[in-house]
């Protein structure tokens, strides 16, 4: 268990103490993986940067998605989805998640670009995986970059999304902390658990700016 993303990011950072020497950039999927990758990179004295990507929601439970979209546009869509839904409907909520990216971009990293990546480290962070598809589709984007390696690094999954990571031949290395047998859902790892809210991923962003001032 963690006390919140905060603990575990402390937890995750002795996980990669492995690769401090190689100057690595953590990027956090926002929002919740952001308290969690500011841990990382701070103890890492990594760089620190956030990607975009958002679950592409069923319409009647947002809480569920059927794949995921980045902010260049890449996009998994699990196949089930074409068998419910009709394109129109995917390409409406493609779009829809497109725009909240936007805004994530021009609010949350005050409309910069990605880092660059080439031959670098990169360190992926979430706080947690799920059904899997953000983290893929965040995976594809940086391999797109040519990145010299690429770790996953997040507290949580289900075993059976942990295994299937080993298959993204893009993933030099995969950490994940807690694989619960019975895994519910990434709060379930989490003694207090709730929404961030922007203000709170501007401040967190504010304090790295703060601290690596030269």
């Amino acid at each position: 268990m963690f006390i919140d993303r905060s603990h575990a990011g402390k937890e995750l950072s002795k996980e990669l103490s492995h690769i401090q020497d190689l100057i690595p950039l953590v990027l956090a999927i926002p929002r919740g993986g952001v308290p969690v990758g500011y841990e990382i990179a701070k103890a890492l004295n990594a760089d620190f940067s956030l990607i975009m990507a958002r679950k592409l929601p069923y319409p009647y439970n947002p809480e569920s998605g059927f794949g995921a979209i980045a902010e260049d546009g890449s996009c998994i869509i699990l196949s089930q989805a074409k068998s419910i839904f009709s394109t129109g409907t995917i390409e409406t909520i493609k779009e829809e998640q497109f725009r909240e990216i936007k805004r994530q971009i021009n609010i949350l990293r005050g409309g910069n670009p990605l880092p660059e990546m080439t031959n670098r480290t990169i360190v992926l962070v979430d706080d947690g995986i799920a059904m899997g598809s953000t983290i893929r589709v965040s995976i594809r984007l940086i391999a797109n970059r040519k990145p010299k390696s690429l770790i996953v690094a997040v507290p949580v999954s289900s075993p059976e999304v942990g295994k299937s990571l080993d298959e993204e031949n893009a993933v030099s290395e995969r950490i994940i902390l807690e694989q619960p047998r019975y895994f519910r859902s990434v709060a379930q790892v989490y003694e207090n658990w709730r929404d961030i809210p922007d203000h709170e991923v501007l401040s967190i962003m504010k304090e790295w700016k703060k601290e690596n001032a030269h």
